[in-house]
């Protein structure tokens, strides 16, 4: 059995048929948790060490860390029934829109630190650090994540490409099947 198996098998009826129905969503959300623990972590790294003076610089290279892994992870798990192009293609798409991602992520940092001046020697490093988090990591992240889900859906991973893939079939009511597990 696998791990989304076993998961699911734990989790009531009522609740379970929601995760199946948004299963994209869901396994999206998931891929979204684990590149917004390697965009913070390599962040504060960087922000902490090397690149002290520049926050916005530092977002956006972890941004791009973590964008690299966001691709192998939706294409190979969150939309892997979606799509159809050639890989190529659908990699410049995917990075395309990721790009505006990483220029939606950083915006609010960008305007907290330099427009309202929540940093360094206006603010205690306590606040700094607050308006930081804040800006970069909940309403930055909050905006690229729902611009790339619809725009995954719309353009990199459309549905009418992916039914070539699924060989014309209707989505299985096989939670194993959809999650990518047999």
């Amino acid at each position: 059995m696998t791990v989304v198996d076993s998961v699911l098998a734990r989790v009531p009826e009522p609740v379970r048929s929601v995760l199946i129905r948004h299963r994209e969503l869901l396994k999206f959300a998931v891929v979204g948790g684990t590149t917004f623990l390697i965009d913070n972590g390599i962040w504060y790294l960087l922000k902490l060490s090397i690149l002290e003076d520049k926050p916005v610089t530092a977002k956006i290279i972890a941004i791009i860390i973590a964008t690299i892994v966001s691709y192998v992870l939706n294409r190979e798990w969150s939309f892997r029934t979606r799509g159809g192009r050639e890989r190529h293609h659908e990699a410049a798409l995917f990075f395309l829109i990721s790009g505006v991602g990483v220029a939606l992520n950083s915006a609010p940092l960008y305007l907290s630190r330099y427009w309202l001046h929540l940093e360094e020697p206006h603010v205690s490093r306590l606040v700094q650090e607050i308006a930081d988090f804040a800006s970069g990591s909940i309403i930055g992240m909050l905006l690229a994540m729902f611009f790339r889900f619809w725009a995954f859906r719309r353009w990199v991973f459309p549905d009418e490409l992916g039914s070539r893939r699924r060989g014309s079939t209707p989505m299985s009511d096989d939670p194993a099947e959809e999650f990518g597990h047999s």
